[in-house]
């Protein structure tokens, strides 16, 4: 009687395995879409990937809890450039099913936002969301995006070319080196407005996606005596040619990346380095866990990094201004 207990015991048992296996509930592996703009794609691959900026990312998801090749898929899209492609990248990414994107500049957000109100969308790199017209205010952007601004606000980049000219206090004509989107939009414009207030000339040497020969040329007939590079992800990209080819033409020039500062741009103001895409991190983290995106105010960065290359000047016979030495978080020798 014991015998034929124990069998029906292990018999049921065993039956039961199965049905207890299947109750187990199945891990989630989320998708999350990344969509540069100009960088190449090969340096944003990998568990490891090149780009600094996306490594930080990788690194915070992985912190985390999302590990690729466990319960996360990261597809990794750029446009490398070609703005064009912006509308095509994202709808490709749609197709995808993903359930979130993470886009970076305004007119990447901006295709996205065209294709999608329903995938939420961390928006990285945009100076100024409302007047972009990506969302109705930082504190309740509403709808399907929100993110971190590229910057503390318009007055950002009037604050960089104040810095400048404390700097160097001999600077008189000052090429703008940007994109006509950036030169007009109210960063442009309070770069503009700082420099009538400074007593500076300003004119704009424009650039054209990756292409820069037009504006170098321009700067070369018209002979200013410093260059303020925009803040656009473009100019980050291709700071080596910027910074080399502006140093070579003997100008003291500003940048919107410190990065551009460390391989001998003289000076830069700007967000620190990793600090976005860290958050950026945490917006994902949260979205995916069923915060809604209409929720989640747009962050203004808080951490700033002045960055003078003590080495770059010497070269350009160029002595920064005391203050600003003071006032430098880094000095580069």
């Amino acid at each position: 009687m014991k015998r034929r207990t124990f069998v029906n015991a292990a018999a049921l048992g065993l039956v039961g395995l199965p049905a207890i296996a299947s109750a187990q509930p199945a891990k989630t592996v989320y998708r999350v879409g990344l969509i540069l703009t100009t960088s190449p794609l090969a340096e944003m691959l990998g568990p490891e990937p090149i780009h600094p900026r996306v490594r930080a990312l990788v690194h915070e998801l992985r912190r985390l809890g999302y590990t690729e090749g466990s319960n996360l898929i990261l597809d990794r899209r750029s446009a490398e450039g070609k703005d064009d492609r912006f509308e095509a990248i994202v709808a490709e990414l749609l197709a995808l099913k993903p359930h979130v994107l993470i886009t970076l500049g305004t007119p990447m957000v901006l295709a996205a936002k065209k294709l999608t109100t329903s995938v939420p969308i961390v928006s990285l790199g945009v100076s100024d969301p409302v007047a972009a017209g990506i969302v109705g205010s930082l504190a309740r952007p509403g709808g399907n995006i929100t993110g971190l601004t590229a910057n503390a606000g318009p007055e950002f980049s009037a604050k960089r070319l104040e810095y400048f000219r404390d700097a160097v206090p001999s600077i008189s004509r000052v090429a703008y080196l940007a994109h006509q989107f950036e030169w007009e939009s109210p960063g442009g414009r309070a770069a503009r407005a700082a420099a009538q207030t400074l007593g500076l000339k300003m004119f704009l040497a424009q650039t054209t996606a990756n292409d820069y020969s037009a504006a170098f040329a321009l700067i070369k007939r018209e002979r200013p005596n410093a260059v303020f590079v925009g803040g656009q992800f473009p100019h980050w990209v291709n700071r080596k040619l910027i910074v080399e080819t502006l140093n070579a033409m003997r100008l003291p020039n500003s940048h919107g990346y410190s990065e551009s500062v460390e391989i001998g741009g003289l000076m830069s103001y700007a967000t620190h380095a990793d600090d976005t895409w860290v958050r950026a991190a945490a917006y994902v983290d949260r979205l995916l866990k069923g915060a809604r995106p209409s929720d989640l105010p747009i962050e203004q960065p808080t951490r700033f990094e002045l960055v003078v290359n003590l080495k770059t000047a010497k070269a350009l016979g160029i002595t920064i201004s005391q203050g600003v030495l003071v006032r430098a978080d880094r000095m580069i020798e």
